[in-house]
């Protein structure tokens, strides 16, 4: 069961002692690479949590762009850095991407160690557990 744990408190414990993510976000504007940009979103998601690729293609300013955060995501595993791809699920909380990991059950079993509950291929209490970066960040 996922514990209710203050937003603060998970964003310190998540992102505080990391400057050169925060630093990364801050200097996003510069990159003019999308996929880039989806990947830094992706990274501050914090640990517990799920956001879609809508969410993310918002926060860009791109609202529809949420494929193009897709793909993204399905490249995420030949980045240098490593990114949550298995944090992003569709506006309905659907594991779509989860035929882009290895193995079978491979993002969801990912999800399942960070506390978040999943029914068919579904998160469960989405609302209460998905972030936003439009309100977030």
């Amino acid at each position: 069961m996922l514990k209710s744990v203050p937003f603060n408190k998970m964003v310190s414990q998540q992102i505080a002692c990391d400057r050169s993510k925060r630093n990364k976000h801050k200097n996003m504007n510069s990159s003019d690479n999308f996929f880039e940009k989806a990947y830094t979103v992706a990274r501050l998601i914090p640990y517990g949590r799920v956001t879609s690729y809508g969410a993310i293609a918002r926060y860009l300013g791109t609202a529809r762009s949420a494929r193009m955060v897709g793909w993204a995501m399905n490249n995420a595993s030949n980045q240098k850095e490593e990114v949550p791809a298995h944090r992003v699920v569709n506006k309905k909380g659907l594991l779509t991407g989860k035929h882009h990991f290895d193995g079978t059950n491979l993002m969801q079993q990912l999800l399942e160690s960070e506390g978040i509950v999943v029914v068919d291929n579904q998160i469960q209490n989405l609302n209460t557990i998905f972030w936003d970066p439009s309100i977030e960040l």
